[in-house]
């Protein structure tokens, strides 16, 4: 297994409890196909651009350890999410 960490800015309007959702569904497709090592929540910070008409976001950082196919299929999921306004995936490993 190789190690990752994916960096998600989630709409700072929603709700506590949607933005809890979408972190527990990155969590499950992560646990579906690997491990979950560490979750950190950065909370409600201002965005160095505006998004989307939006100025504030709510951070998330998520380091975990799965086979090379997970991060596609997660990738997948927060394209489509309309909670979310940006994010990144990143193999950790040394070269």
């Amino acid at each position: 297994m190789k190690k990752y960490e994916v960096m998600f800015i989630i709409d700072s309007s929603l709700e506590d409890e949607k933005k809890e959702a979408v972190v527990e569904m990155v969590k499950e497709t992560i646990s579906a196909g690997g491990e979950v090592e560490e979750v950190d929540v950065w909370g409600n910070r201002k965005l160095a651009y505006t998004i989307q008409k939006k100025n504030e976001g709510y951070y998330v950082l998520i380091t975990f350890k799965a086979e090379k196919d997970l991060p596609k299929e997660l990738d997948r999921k927060l394209r489509i999410s309309d909670d979310i306004l940006r994010y990144l995936i990143v193999n950790k490993e040394e070269k």
